[in-house]
C-alpha cells in the first residue's frame, strides 16, 4: 500500500504544488511545510527544490529573490499565465481519473457478494 501511495504522489506532485502556488507565492522550505501541513508528511525536503527547479525551468513559475534575515537570499516561485493553464490541465486529467475510477470502484462485486452468489 505504501510504495503504490507514493509512486501516485509522484506522478501529481507537480499539480499539487501548482494548486498550492495558486493560492498564494512561497519559497521551497515553505512550500515543504504547506505540504506537511495538509498531510504529505513523507515529501522529502529534497525532492520539492527538485521539483521546483523542474517547474521553474518549464516555464511555470516566476522567481524573485527575497532578503533572508537568517542566510542568503531566498528564491520565491508564485504562478504565472503558464503555471496556471498546466494546473487547470492538471485539474481536468484528475476529474476525468476519478470519475473513472469511482465508476469502476462502484461498479466492482464485493467479496460478500460473490461468497452468497457461489451459495
Amino acid at each position: 500500500m505504501g510504495n503504490q501511495k507514493t509512486e501516485m504522489l509522484k506522478g501529481t506532485l507537480q499539480g499539487i504544488v501548482l494548486a498550492l502556488l495558486a493560492t498564494r507565492p512561497a519559497y521551497g522550505y515553505e512550500i515543504t511545510a504547506r505540504l506537511r501541513d495538509e498531510g504529505f508528511s513523507d515529501i522529502a525536503e529534497g525532492t520539492i527544490y527538485a521539483l521546483l527547479l523542474r517547474i521553474e525551468q518549464r516555464g511555470f513559475v516566476d522567481v524573485e529573490k527575497m532578503p533572508s534575515e537568517k542566510g542568503p537570499p531566498r528564491k520565491v516561485y508564485s504562478l504565472n499565465a503558464e503555471g496556471e493553464a498546466n494546473l487547470d490541465e492538471f485539474w481536468a486529467s484528475w476529474r476525468f481519473l476519478t470519475e473513472r475510477l469511482e465508476r469502476l470502484r462502484a461498479d466492482r462485486p464485493r467479496s460478500e457478494d460473490l461468497r452468497q452468489e457461489g451459495n
